[in-house]
């Protein structure tokens, strides 16, 4: 990650600006924000203007995820670990990740210990929500890009990050062995299930949908010969039982609508941003449409166009916020935005940043400031960015 001068803006939409000198703000929630650097990990209850917690953690650099739950308990991961604080990092401990039937699932051995696998990290920065009274964390990895080939996996905690277990597990993909590079590839180790024939590369986004008491996933990338990597699942869980049913409801081309990111529900609608890319000629947008019609593209409506392609969006008090993937986009940091419900849109492009592809929107903090990640080509973390709608 690199230092950049303070930058402070605004756009007729929009103030901006870059984080206060200090820890990598890596997640927030209402007045607190979690933090790393130097080999230390920390928390404010400011909004990062203080940072009244800390704890040493010598692989502070090696943070991929963090999220701070609403009692408080913090969890966050490395590359292949995850760890929880129960008391605001007066302590910390690791987390082992369960199978559904409460056996552990431990990482695989990686060929280059260097590339152990992003297992825990994620594009987006909205991963919990109440359902049935509690709040549910439920996130899949977005992975084998750089930090070594890694399962593809759907993970969940019903118990703020004290359990942590499988909720789905795709299958081995024959393009993502563990070759000991950075994305993977082959010949290698198989990673993932060997009895499930859906594959894919990595999971965009989990999303829940309290009209259906239902959560839906959408994956990249590729049309392979073997198949698709680009799916929607819809899933459902029994609490009672602790069990999940998992359905692929759809698969589709690279260059689809369906190569997405960012889904949202809002009053029962579904809202996606789509990642198109491949061959021309490219179904890109920002689409809304009821969940039963999400395998009709006949039944979609096309709120905006934004004319490149993007799998980072989020949406909270009736504004939209989603952005450029920078290698894709003529602009060095784009950004989309709607302050009003989706019925007006405005492109922006924050040079100040360089070239840079926002990712991990946080939803408003105490002073009413979204967090933004900005990542170096599209995955690479660099620096954070927040954002105040007018």
């Amino acid at each position: 990650m690199t230092a950049i001068s303070r930058i402070v803006g605004e756009t007729d939409h929009f103030w901006y600006r870059s984080q206060p000198e200090g820890p990598y703000i890596d997640s927030q929630r209402d007045h607190k924000a979690f933090g790393h650097a130097g080999g230390r990990v920390y928390l404010s209850e400011d909004n990062g203007e203080t940072w009244a917690h800390s704890a040493a953690f010598a692989e502070s650099d090696k943070i991929t995820f963090s999220t701070i739950l609403g009692n408080g308990n913090i969890l966050f991961a490395t590359l292949a670990q995850l760890y929880l604080s129960e008391d605001n990092l007066a302590s910390w401990r690791p987390i082992t990740v369960q199978n559904p039937d409460g056996s552990p699932y431990l990482p695989h051995v990686p060929r280059n210990p260097e590339f152990p696998g992003w297992y825990f990290h994620t594009l987006s920065g909205v991963n919990s929500w109440t359902v049935g009274g509690r709040e549910m964390l439920v996130w899949g990895n977005y992975c084998n890009v750089i930090g070594g080939a890694t399962p593809v996996n759907i993970y969940y905690s019903t118990d703020n990050g004290r359990t942590v277990k499988i909720a789905y597990t795709f299958g081995q993909n024959p393009y993502r062995y563990d070759n000991g590079t950075g994305g993977g590839g082959v010949p290698g180790g198989p990673i993932g299930d060997p009895s499930n024939p859906v594959f894919t590369r990595h999971i965009h986004t989990v999303a829940y949908n309290p009209a259906e008491d239902a959560f839906y996933a959408c994956t990249g990338d590729s049309d392979r010969a073997e198949g698709f990597e680009c799916h929607w699942l819809r899933g459902t869980y029994d609490a009672g039982a602790d069990l999940w049913d998992w359905r692929v409801i759809l698969s589709d081309h690279l260059n689809s609508r369906y190569k997405a990111g960012g889904i949202t529900f809002v009053d029962g609608l579904c809202y996606w941003i789509s990642d198109s890319n491949g061959p021309e000629p490219y179904d890109r947008g920002i689409f809304r449409c009821a969940p039963t019609d999400i395998t009709r593209p006949e039944a979609h409506t096309r709120l905006f166009n934004p004319g490149v392609e993007s799998g980072n969006m989020m949406i909270q008090d009736g504004v939209f916020l989603a952005s450029h993937c920078a290698p894709a986009s003529p602009m060095d940091t784009g950004i989309i935005i709607s302050t009003d419900a989706g019925k007006s849109w405005a492109q922006y492009d924050l040079k100040e940043f360089g070239k840079r592809s926002p990712c991990r929107f946080h939803e408003k903090n105490s002073d009413g400031w979204f967090r933004v990640d900005l990542r170096s080509g599209w995955v690479t973390q660099a620096e954070v960015m927040f954002i105040k709608p007018k």
